[in-house]
């Protein structure tokens, strides 16, 4: 079926989606979280990929999505009720803002996100796209907020970001009680540039650690980390 991507225990329907399964997203599902989490919330779920990588990780973890894009929500919706995992994923059709005024009493051990990327960039095309990926600095101020307010005192929050939006995002931290843990820095191949930041942060103020992800080994080559990080989701692995 056209639009559809199967993974090894779920698959993903993303013809209604302005933003298509990414690497970003797949590895923030991969590599976020640890422990036994009860309580996750995936904000910006888009096909609800993330959601549902999360959900296959943590057996006993109840997931709240929350989409702001009608079409997204309805095909995370899809995907959702077509999983293994069904009875333990909820998407809500709103945006971050109004979740959290709603639900005040709601406190989360992971929440993950893979916002949008562009902060007060030139615009793209068309308005979906423009949704999922361009974001004012009210934007992050608000996410942080929130992040803040309906984390659990031992959770943590997992953003995958451009270099220079993880670095803006950093700044707001203090405000918020929230503390910089970990950064997870990810790389095409080993001479490369970085391209994206994991950044992990929290109400714990512990010593924040570093560490390299490498995408590529060579052209067309995955790297063994990638590999092993991908291997329970991706048939071809």
């Amino acid at each position: 079926m056209a639009g559809v991507f199967r993974f090894k225990q779920f698959s993903v329907d993303q013809s209604g989606c302005a933003m298509k399964i990414n690497t970003d997203g797949v590895l923030l599902g991969a590599l976020a979280g640890e422990g036994q989490p009860q309580s996750i919330l995936d904000i910006g779920t888009g096909t609800g990929v993330i959601a549902l990588m999360l959900a296959q990780r943590f057996t006993s973890a109840q997931i709240d999505a929350v989409e702001i894009d009608d079409d997204a929500a309805k095909t995370a919706l899809n995907n959702f009720e077509g999983s293994p995992y069904s009875d333990r994923l909820k998407v809500y059709h709103q945006d971050f803002n109004t979740f959290f005024a709603e639900n005040p009493e709601k406190r989360y051990d992971i929440i993950v996100t893979n916002p949008p990327f562009y902060i007060d960039a030139l615009t793209s095309p068309t308005a979906k796209i423009n949704q999922a990926k361009h974001a004012d600095r009210n934007f992050f101020e608000d996410l942080i907020k929130g992040v803040s307010n309906h984390l659990t005192k031992t959770g943590t929050c997992w953003l995958v970001l451009p270099v220079n939006t993880a670095g803006y995002i950093k700044t707001l931290l203090t405000d918020h009680d929230l503390h910089l843990q970990k950064t997870i820095i990810i790389r095409s191949y080993a001479d490369s540039e970085p391209h994206r930041y994991i950044i992990v942060i929290g109400k714990a103020d512990t010593e924040p650690t570093s560490e390299q992800f490498l995408i590529y080994d060579a052209p067309k080559v995955y790297s063994q980390q990638y590999i092993a990080t991908l291997k329970a989701f991706f048939i071809v692995f």
